[in-house]
């Protein structure tokens, strides 16, 4: 067994401030050291395909490629209610008949730009072409980070913001062309679980019960010090003030986050069901939580 444990996330607010307990060393492990890594999260899902981490965030979308090697932790989870990913794309471009989606000009296929291949904000945006053809469309995969830029600069047509770009991205002139929670939303009634946070088997259902629980209570932790965790994952959000980044972590760490109820896990697996019918998936994962 490692003597140290290995808890990696993305930088962005609202994990932050689920690991701020970890990160103060107010929640431990005991017989355990923790040591945090900090990735962007298509990266974190692409090393979750080769085990490295003991404990680390991952997209929905990449969970149903890993449960072999994970299990899957009760609270940790970032979901959205009616609200997720969105599509935007420049106030100034052309519409026709009041929309922003149109094909690219001169027949060239629309360029979008979407935060990893295996990110949750993928496959719900491949969901619903799959229900919504819009002719040619070239995915091109940026870092969620330059997506705004890719759209302002005219490098590609629309860019499908996660993290905090769903809350700046007024303030670059753009504009919102779909919200991938609130399609998801009108679909099925269910929230749409986006991130996840997972154990690896090897370490035992022990441990790993141990893990869940300190996870928990670092998200408790966080709570009962809002205003310093706010503080501390501030440094990891974009654009955002105080203001800003306090309602960014309300929209993502909350009583779901704590614990996954049963419309949260009835969600994730009518996505996993829908994506496996799209052949996006390679089955329906177990969704026993640890």
């Amino acid at each position: 067994m490692p003597e140290t444990l290995t808890l990696a996330h993305s930088p962005d607010p609202d994990d932050a401030y689920m690991y701020y307990g970890f990160h103060t060393g107010d929640v431990q492990i005991p017989g355990y050291k923790i040591q945090q890594h900090i990735e962007e999260i298509q990266r974190l899902n692409e090393r979750a395909f080769r085990g490295e981490f003991e404990i680390t965030a991952v997209s929905s979308y990449a969970f149903a490629c890993v449960s072999d090697k994970y299990w899957l932790l009760s609270s940790g989870a970032s979901v959205g209610r009616n609200y997720g990913p969105m599509l935007v794309g420049k106030s100034a471009r052309p519409k026709a008949q009041g929309r922003l989606i149109e094909p690219g000009p001169a027949n060239l296929p629309l360029r979008i730009a979407v935060p990893g291949k295996w990110t949750t904000a993928t496959l719900v945006f491949y969901l619903w072409l799959s229900k919504k053809p819009m002719g040619d469309v070239e995915i091109i995969f940026v870092p969620f980070d330059q997506i705004i830029d890719q759209v302002k600069s005219g490098k590609v047509d629309l860019g499908l913001l996660i993290h905090e770009g769903q809350l700046t991205y007024a303030y670059s002139g753009l504009e919102k062309v779909w919200d991938a929670g609130e399609w998801w939303h009108q679909e099925t009634g269910l929230p749409l679980p986006l991130g996840l946070d997972i154990v690896r088997k090897d370490l035992g259902r022990p441990l790993a019960q141990k893990i869940s629980q300190a996870m928990r209570d670092s998200i408790q932790f966080a709570n009962a010090h809002r205003e310093k965790a706010i503080a501390y994952a501030l440094q990891f959000g974009r654009g955002l003030d105080n203001a800003l980044a306090d309602r960014f972590v309300g929209m993502y760490v909350n009583e779901d986050t704590l614990k996954q109820g049963k419309d949260v896990l009835k969600g994730l697996r009518t996505l996993y069901e829908r994506a496996f019918a799209e052949k996006l998936i390679p089955g329906i994962p177990d969704l026993t939580m640890v």
